[in-house]
């Protein structure tokens, strides 16, 4: 029995088959966590969902931000990018119950303790950002959750977009409330030095890094969490899976950009890797 957790997938559905028939993944004893994307740029979003769906509780997924773009799509609130390549799951017949499912799945999933016991382990598409601690994160997250889940899901999905407050001390009310928590879980890269979010960044973090004439810095960096508290996340394609902190686990490697997919097995942190296909 093991605990798989894979990268942003991002449609490549065909190297989510290989990888996970490298590493003998077996879904009637393992499990497969998910770090959000599963869906856009690459040519399989469909296979994907409808694998991943078919997993039942052997799969957890977190969504990102590629995902919740996809229901504002499917509800209509914006148009689809043709570099998506959405079209033909969008047009499937079983779209409407994929969509339902999708919408009811978390952002943030816990994953269970290593044999030794002692260690405590986080997946979010994004990271942890650092203005709330890892309790304010769940208690954010299943509320908005929540919201995504119920009847109202067009209206939040609405309300979804837009970068503003990106500090948690600026929230007001329960609509900023949600959009934060999307941003943070989702879209969150570098912070600046009071650890409210920036947005345009996406390259590799470097010394003196600015943006608009304030300095940024890798999110995980400004994060205070427990040398035995693990947070795993995808999303940061130009990190290359690398990063200096021992308990932070980037695991998005640019499958859909020709690099390859990445797929850690938690239990004894064993990594196994599959090239783009295409």
């Amino acid at each position: 029995m093991a605990n798989y957790i894979v990268g942003d997938i991002q449609g490549c559905f065909s190297e989510l088959e290989a990888l996970l028939n490298k590493a003998d993944f077996a879904p009637e004893k393992d499990t497969l966590y998910l770090a959000g994307d599963l869906v856009a740029r690459g040519p399989d979003s469909l296979a994907t969902l409808r694998y991943v769906k078919s997993l039942g509780s052997s799969a957890k997924i977190v969504l990102g931000n590629h995902d919740l773009h996809l229901l504002s799509v499917y509800h209509g609130i914006k148009k689809v990018k043709q570099n998506d390549k959405l079209d033909r799951l969008l047009s499937a017949n079983d779209v409407d119950e994929l969509m339902s499912w999708l919408a009811k799945q978390p952002l943030i999933q816990q994953i269970p303790s290593s044999i030794d016991n002692k260690e405590v382990a986080f997946l979010s598409h994004a990271g942890l950002p650092p203005q709330w601690d890892i309790s304010l994160a769940l208690k954010c997250a299943a509320d908005a959750e929540q919201k995504l889940a119920s009847a109202e899901l067009t209206s939040w999905l609405t309300i979804m977009y837009g970068e503003q407050p990106n500090n948690w001390h600026e929230v007001t009310n329960e609509q900023e409330r949600f959009r934060y928590t999307v941003n943070a879980l989702t879209r969150m890269r570098y912070c600046f030095s009071d650890g409210s979010l920036e947005f345009s960044n996406k390259a590799a973090p470097m010394k003196n890094q600015y943006a608009n004439n304030q300095a940024i810095y890798p999110w995980y960096s400004l994060e205070k969490i427990p040398k035995c508290t693990h947070w795993l996340f995808g999303h940061w394609a130009s990190l290359m899976g690398q990063c200096e902190q021992d308990n932070i686990h980037p695991l998005d490697t640019g499958c859909v950009w020709g690099n390859h997919l990445t797929m850690l097995r938690w239990d004894d942190k064993k990594i196994f890797i599959e090239p783009a296909h295409q």
